[in-house]
């Protein structure tokens, strides 16, 4: 298929990269012109405007919105709205509130233009291992662009949740509950770290064996242990973690919705406190999201 990818950041180049490995033609597009360059420079066909896009796609047109969610997202979306036809298709996959693709659905489906909400997790690993990939919309709409989310998946690694708002919500929820995961490794960590043992303790050997075998066994836990062999103690970094949006709307849900949701909760509660301290737990939560997503860490100050 040929498809235009809009936005190349860290996961929208290699989800490209990803598409054009598996055969697919990918027409590029970035605000800053150096990724869209560079991503010409493997394969894909190099647009330098939005118009310059609908140009290089064959009608029906198929356009993945990979943007920061928010404003941004709605800005793109009213302006490919005026540039497409009746029967084109747009993708967000990026991490929107899924009542916000509720309503650009209506608003889209107003002018003919079909719309589909992608979740996507695998963070900057996704290029090799896949994407596995949560998908709301019409049924129909969702089968033409399978194709599509079948080469960025590891096998088994997609699904069709529903209607409009299904693939996001189901992706919050997953964020959510990686919350709960991230702050259960970082407290005991923690744990370990306050010990009498924690001199013999090497916590990249531990997160190495809790891995063979455990019932605790994760990705996680394995990005854990290529963290502490790089920084032992991760003294090289604050535990100061940012939320991107999707703890918070999965603990409005849950009060919305009367679910007992603590551990996800008070999870996210934690991430506040952590601007204010700089806990060993907090250290490894901040640790974690680099090694999954690419996500900055704040280091160190001198003498703290």
């Amino acid at each position: 298929m040929r498809l235009a990818m809009i936005g190349l950041g860290r996961m929208g180049m290699n989800m490209a990269r990803r598409l054009l490995r598996a055969g697919h033609e990918v027409v590029a597009y970035n605000r800053t012109p150096a990724r869209t360059r560079q991503l010409a420079e493997e394969g894909a066909k190099a647009a330098f405007s939005l118009a310059e896009v609908m140009t290089l796609l064959p009608r029906p047109r198929l356009v993945w919105i990979m943007l920061p969610a928010g404003a941004v997202v709605d800005e793109h979306i009213a302006r490919l709205a005026d540039l497409l036809a009746p029967d084109d298709i747009i993708i967000e996959g990026g991490n929107s509130r899924f009542t916000d693709d509720i309503r650009r659905a209506g608003e889209l489906a107003a002018r003919g233009i079909h719309y589909l909400d992608a979740g996507v997790s695998g963070g900057i690993w996704g290029l090799e291992n896949g994407y596995c990939t949560m998908v709301g919309g019409e049924r129909r709409i969702f089968a033409r662009a399978e194709p599509v989310f079948r080469s960025l998946a590891p096998k088994g690694g997609y699904l069709y949740c529903g209607p409009s708002g299904a693939g996001h919500y189901v992706k919050m929820i997953h964020n959510g509950i990686e919350y709960g995961m991230m702050q259960a490794y970082g407290e005991g960590f923690a744990l370990l770290e306050a010990s009498r043992y924690r001199d013999h303790l090497d916590y990249g050997e531990i997160a190495a064996l809790w891995n063979r075998g455990s019932v605790i066994r994760s990705w996680l836990l394995e990005l854990m242990e290529g963290a502490f062999a790089r920084d032992p103690r991760l003294d090289g970094l604050r535990g100061y973690v940012e939320d991107s949006g999707e703890g918070r709307w999965t603990v409005e849900e849950a009060i919305q919705s009367g679910v007992a949701a603590p551990v996800i909760t008070m999870a996210l509660f934690n991430r506040f406190q952590s601007r204010d301290d700089n806990s060993f737990a907090n250290r490894v939560l901040a640790a974690l999201r680099r090694e999954f997503g690419g996500h900055p860490v704040k280091g160190r100050e001198p003498g703290t």
